[in-house]
């Protein structure tokens, strides 16, 4: 049967879905290694009143790593060619920035890096929301809430920056 829509078939939809869902589990994991919101260096930076409690981070991040795998499943299933390569490869920098974060962040136990790598993140949301608005105009808005919550995270990570001024790295462990 000839696809009318020039769209994948649904059976191919579901494979780029289900691919694309492995990538962001993975970037969960790997990111998650990392965070130590209960070590003693991070229970005695000097955070704002703003900053979510640390239960807060795991209920809003399972929702968007949910939304990035519809939406990247979508957009791949949906692209061809050169454009395809070029979504996947957006793609997978950005997964590896935001699993990078947490190492920057919690393993070098450095606000100032985190922030470098939560910046490099926001600039690689923009790209990727380009890139698959080019595609699929609705899977590039259900990335708004992903976006929005990185460059919270970017203020946050900014205002610890700020707050933590000369404070030396904690202990490794």
């Amino acid at each position: 049967m000839k696809v009318i829509s020039g769209y994948a078939r649904p059976g191919r939809r579901g494979a780029w879905t289900v691919g694309a869902a492995a990538a962001v589990a993975a970037t969960a994991v790997a990111g998650a290694r990392a965070v130590d919101a209960d070590s003693g260096w991070c229970r005695t930076l000097d955070k704002p009143a703003w900053q979510p409690p640390s239960w807060a981070f795991g209920v809003v991040w399972t929702p968007l790593y949910a939304t990035i795998a519809w939406s990247a499943g979508r957009a791949l299933s949906r692209a061809r060619g050169r454009e395809r390569t070029a979504l996947a490869a957006g793609l997978a920098v950005n997964l590896g920035l935001n699993a990078a974060w947490n190492h920057l962040f919690f393993g070098r136990r450095s606000p100032r890096a985190g922030l470098l790598g939560t910046v490099a993140l926001d600039l690689s949301n923009a790209q990727l929301v380009r890139q698959v608005a080019r595609t699929d105009r609705p899977a590039a808005a259900a990335l708004a809430p992903y976006t929005a919550w990185c460059l919270f995270a970017t203020a946050l990570n900014g205002s610890l920056v700020r707050r933590n001024r000369g404070r030396r790295r904690g202990p490794s462990r």
